[in-house]
């Protein structure tokens, strides 16, 4: 039976899923990039994250620009901290390889329903940017959402951003939302205030000066 939780506000969402190899959905997702993939700190970076995070953080191995072996290499070397979750964004091939706990697909990926069919105990995460994306990725099956971005972030300076009001409607949906860009340990508080579930970010994280101290600071929030 899955157990269910509650942000600081809206409604009750499911946060585990019977049989789960990754067990209760993490609030903290640290998510890669190319760049990152390439840096040569990468793995003592991922360690300290780990450290501050444990089994409430997920790393994902994410690289658009990647081919399907380095998406894989990067894969490996995300998967040895456990309890960390491993989440794999789009590449299914890959998070099959690796035995991943979960996969968050984009707008070009397969549908949450089809994914399903490959290994029925992922969670199953849907990227979405307003109200109606959020309705259709409900309707396709997703586990959760990862919902932005929030504020206005260098990745994507074209984009405008959701913002807490526009977050609350898909909040409501009833699925855990999960918070992108911008969001900062100083604005953690503020993201829960509006209802997500937890929050995902790359530079505040793999970024910051002391990673593990950043990955606790983000994760207080949850603890009380």
């Amino acid at each position: 039976m899955a157990a269910r939780a509650r942000g600081a506000s809206g409604p009750a969402v499911r946060v585990t899923r019977a049989g789960e190899k990754g067990g209760a959905l993490p609030r903290l997702h640290a998510i890669t990039d190319e760049r990152i993939a390439r840096r040569p700190d990468m793995d003592d970076v991922a360690r300290a994250l780990a450290a501050g995070g444990g089994e409430r953080l997920a790393l994902h191995a994410r690289g658009r620009g990647l081919s399907g072996r380095e998406h894989y290499e990067l894969a490996t070397r995300l998967a040895v901290y456990p309890p960390t979750r491993l989440f794999i964004n789009d590449r299914l091939d890959v998070a099959l390889a690796v035995g991943a706990a979960g996969v968050q697909l984009g707008a070009a990926s397969l549908d949450p329903q089809d994914a399903r069919r490959l290994e029925p105990r992922w969670w199953i995460g849907k990227s979405v940017h307003d109200l109606a994306e959020a309705e259709a990725a409900r309707a396709s099956g997703a586990d959760y959402l990862l919902a932005g971005p929030l504020y206005g972030t260098a990745t994507h300076p074209d984009r405008e951003p959701l913002g807490l009001a526009r977050l609350g409607p898909i909040v409501g949906l009833g699925l855990p939302v999960i918070a992108i860009g911008g969001v900062t340990p100083q604005r953690v508080a503020e993201v829960r205030g509006a209802g997500a579930y937890g929050v995902a970010a790359i530079r505040a994280l793999w970024d910051a000066g002391d990673p593990a101290d950043a990955a606790r600071l983000m994760l207080e929030e949850w603890q009380s």
